[in-house]
C-alpha cells in the first residue's frame, strides 16, 4: 500500500501527518488565509523533505501516495468570528420568522448572518403575477447586499414549490444578470419536514460554502496536475471522507475537531480509559469532546453554534479561546478572545506586524517557550515586541506591572478553557483529560487543576493529533431519507434507492460498492421527540409497529476502510530516568524565576518518569508541568501526567 497523507487546516497553523507503513512523519505550516493553497503545498514540501530529504520531491511524494484526506476548521472559525457572506432569505408570505429565532443562540446568529435581508413571496399568486412577485423579492434582497440567498418555504410540499420558484428565478435572473448571488433551495439540501431546522441547515451551508469552494477545487486541480493517484478527499464531520464534489459545506463544519475525536476514540480504546474528555487547543478555538466506554458522543440531529441542524454531528463544543486569541483588558477585567490574530499577522512575538497580545506572547516572556526550538526553530520570536503588546493592551489599562499582567493573563486564559470543559461535561473520578493541538500541552496541569482532573494524556503526536485522527477515517457516502411509506416494501424501496445512489457516488471515488461495508439504521422519532435507533440490514425483517404520528428516517452508509496506524503496546513499561536536554529559567509566578528541566519528547524511552516542575517539548508543542504532578512516558510514547 502507498502512503497516506492527512491534513488539518486551522486558523493559525496547518498540520500534516503522513503514514508510510509503520512510520509516521509530521510537520506544520503557517496557515495563509489569503491563499490556503500556499500553506497546503508548503506543508507538502516539508513532508517531502522529512521523507526524502528534499523538499523539491513533492511530485514524487504525491505519486507515492494513495490518498490525501483533508479537514479544516475554517468553517468553525468563520462562524465563531462571524466572517462570511451576508445572507438573504426568501420565504412564503406570512411565514413565522420568529420560529428561526426561538433561542438566544438562534437569535444572535440570525441577526449576524441574515438580519433584515428577508423578503416574502405570495405563494397564492400564479403566472405573471407570481413571477413579478418573485422578481421584486429577489431584487430587494440583492439590493440590500446579500451575497447568497436561501429559499425556504413552510409548506407541506416545500420541495416542489421551491423547485418551481427556482425555475422562475433562473429564467428571470440568468447568471449574467444576477451575477455571483446564487439562490439556494433549502429543500434541495434536505427533505427534513421541520421548517426551522431545514432552513437553518441551508443558511449555515450557504454561509460556509464560499470559504470552502474556491480553495478546495483549486487544490484538487493542482493535485491532479501533479499526477496524484486519487482525488483529494474531504474529511467530514460525520467521520467519513469523500471527494470535494460530493461534500456539502456544512459537512466541513467542525471536521478538524472531529478528526481529533477519531484519535481520542482510538486512545480511549487502547488505554482502556472509561471516560476520556478531550480539549483541542488550536489558534482560534478550543474544541471539547468526550468518549465514554469507547463511544463518541454524537447527536443524530446536531447543533452548530447552538442552532439545531438536520445532520448528525459529534458533540463537540468550540470555545472561543486558543493559542492566538487576542487578550485585552477593559481596565477591570482580562478579556480572552474570541477574536484571533491567526497566523497573519500572528502574535506580536512573531514579528510579522502583530500588535495584539496573546498567550503565546505570555509564555515567551514567562520563559516557557524557547525561540531557538519553537516551531522547530523556524520562527524568530521577539520578546521585546511581546512585552510591548502586553504592556499597551493589558498592563497599562489594568494599572499593573508587566509581571502582574503575565500572571493575570495566564490565569484568565486557563480559566476560559476550564470553563469550556466544565460547561461541556462534568469531571469525575473516572475522567482522564486529553490535551492536544498546538497549545494543548501548554498549560495542561494548570487546566486540569482548574477542572478537578487528576490525570492528563498528551499524545506524542499531540501537535498534529487531528491530522493523525483523520488517518482512521474511511471513504464513505451517507444518505439520510425520510420514510413516507413505513411498510416493509416502502423501506426496501428506499434502501434500493440508496444503494443505487451509493454505487454511482462511490464509482466517482474509484471505489466499487462490493469493496464496502454497508451500515443501515432506522431512526424512529416519536411525537415526544424521543428517538430510537435500530440497526438493520439489507433483507432484514423491518419493524411493523409504527405509530401514526411517529416519524422515521433511514440512514444508509457505504464505507471502505483505507488503512490507519497500529498503536504500540502499553502497560508494564519498566521505570527509568528520563533524558534531560537542559535547564530553562522560568517565571513561575509573581516574577519568581526558577531553573527547571526540559524533557524533549522524541528523546524519551517508554517508562521514563519525572516529577514536576518541568517543561515538555516537541518540535511543534511545548508544555509547562507544575509541581505536584508526575510525568511518565507510555509504550506508545504518549505523555501521562498524574496528580500526586
Amino acid at each position: 500500500m502507498g502512503k497516506l497523507i492527512n491534513i488539518d487546516n486551522g486558523g493559525t497553523l496547518t498540520d500534516f501527518c503522513a503514514f508510510d507503513g509503520d512510520k509516521v512523519f509530521h510537520t506544520k505550516s503557517l496557515t495563509t488565509p489569503f491563499d490556503l493553497s500556499k500553506c497546503f503545498f508548503d506543508g507538502l514540501k516539508k513532508l517531502s523533505k522529512a521523507i526524502y530529504g528534499d523538499e523539491a520531491k513533492v511530485a514524487e511524494l504525491l505519486q507515492d501516495t494513495d490518498y490525501i484526506r483533508y479537514s479544516t476548521t475554517q468553517g468553525t472559525n468563520a462562524l465563531v468570528e462571524r466572517k462570511g457572506p451576508r445572507l438573504g432569505l426568501l420565504v412564503g408570505k406570512g411565514t413565522d420568522i420568529a420560529s428561526l429565532q426561538a433561542t438566544g443562540e438562534e437569535s444572535s446568529l440570525y441577526n449576524d448572518i441574515v438580519g433584515d435581508r428577508v423578503a416574502e413571496i405570495d405563494l397564492a399568486l400564479s403566472g405573471a403575477e407570481l413571477e413579478l412577485d418573485v422578481m421584486r423579492a429577489v431584487n430587494r434582497i440583492a439590493g440590500e447586499g446579500a451575497g447568497r440567498i436561501v429559499l425556504s418555504v413552510c409548506e407541506e410540499d416545500f420541495q416542489s414549490i421551491e423547485s418551481k420558484l427556482n425555475r422562475i428565478i433562473s429564467r428571470k435572473f440568468p447568471s449574467h444578470l444576477l451575477g455571483v448571488v446564487p439562490v439556494l433551495a433549502a429543500g434541495g439540501l434536505s427533505d427534513d419536514e421541520d421548517f426551522a431546522r431545514r432552513t437553518w441547515s441551508a443558511l449555515l451551508n450557504a454561509f460556509l460554502h464560499p470559504a470552502m469552494e474556491r480553495f478546495l477545487y483549486s487544490a484538487d486541480h493542482r493535485l491532479k496536475d501533479l499526477k496524484t493517484k486519487n482525488p483529494l478527499l474531504i474529511f467530514r464531520n460525520d467521520g467519513g471522507a469523500a471527494r470535494v464534489a460530493k461534500t456539502m459545506a456544512i459537512k466541513t463544519y467542525s471536521s478538524g475537531p472531529r478528526g481529533g475525536m477519531e484519535g481520542v476514540r482510538e486512545l480511549a480504546k487502547h488505554y482502556g480509559y472509561k471516560k476520556l474528555l478531550s480539549y483541542d487547543v488550536g489558534g482560534t478555538t478550543t474544541d471539547i469532546g468526550v468518549v465514554v466506554d469507547g463511544e463518541l458522543a454524537q447527536l443524530s440531529q446536531g447543533t452548530v453554534e447552538g442552532v439545531k441542524v438536520n445532520f448528525p454531528l459529534a458533540e463537540i463544543f468550540s470555545a472561543g479561546v486558543g493559542g492566538s486569541s487576542i487578550i485585552t483588558s477593559n481596565g477591570t477585567d482580562i478579556i480572552v478572545g474570541p477574536e484571533s490574530v491567526g497566523a497573519a499577522p500572528g502574535p506580536a512575538c512573531f514579528g510579522l506586524g502583530g500588535k495584539q497580545a496573546t498567550i503565546t506572547d505570555v509564555f515567551l516572556l514567562l520563559g516557557v517557550l524557547d525561540p531557538a526550538t519553537y516551531f522547530g526553530g523556524e520562527l524568530d520570536l521577539d520578546s521585546n515586541r511581546a512585552a510591548d503588546a502586553i504592556q499597551k493592551n493589558v498592563a497599562e489599562p489594568m494599572g499593573v506591572s508587566l509581571n502582574e499582567a503575565l500572571d493575570l493573563m495566564f490565569a484568565a486564559w486557563v480559566q476560559k478553557i476550564a470553563e469550556g470543559i466544565l460547561k461541556f461535561s462534568d469531571v469525575d473520578a473516572d475522567t482522564t483529560l486529553a490535551g492536544f493541538g498546538g497549545a494543548g500541552a501548554l498549560a495542561a496541569t494548570r487546566i486540569a487543576d482548574a477542572c478537578g482532573a487528576r490525570r492528563v494524556i498528551i499524545p506524542a503526536l499531540g501537535a498534529v493529533f487531528s491530522a493523525f485522527g483523520i488517518g482512521f477515517s474511511p471513504i464513505s457516502q451517507v444518505y439520510r431519507m425520510n420514510l413516507v411509506d413505513k411498510s416493509s416494501s416502502g423501506i426496501e424501496a428506499v434502501i434500493k434507492e440508496a444503494r443505487v445512489r451509493a454505487e454511482k457516488d462511490l464509482y466517482a471515488e474509484g471505489v466499487d460498492i462490493s469493496e464496502c461495508e454497508i451500515r443501515i439504521s432506522l431512526s424512529r422519532i416519536g411525537s415526544n421527540g424521543l428517538e430510537q435507533v435500530i440497526e438493520i440490514g439489507e433483507g432484514s425483517l423491518f419493524p411493523s409497529d409504527f405509530m401514526p404520528d411517529e416519524k422515521a428516517v433511514l440512514v444508509y452508509e457505504a464505507r471502505k476502510n483505507i488503512g490507519g496506524l497500529k498503536l504500540a503496546d502499553v502497560g508494564g513499561e519498566a521505570s527509568r530516568d528520563p533524558n534531560i536536554s537542559g535547564l530553562r529559567k522560568v517565571n513561575t509566578g509573581a516574577g519568581n524565576h526558577v531553573e527547571i528541566p526540559v524533557v524533549r519528547v522524541e528523546d524519551q524511552l517508554p517508562g521514563a518518569v519525572i516529577d514536576g516542575p518541568l517543561i515538555i517539548e516537541e518540535s511543534f508543542f511545548t508544555g509547562l508541568v507544575d509541581k505536584g504532578w508526575t510525568l511518565s512516558v507510555s509504550g506508545n510514547s504518549d505523555l501521562i501526567l498524574e496528580k500526586k
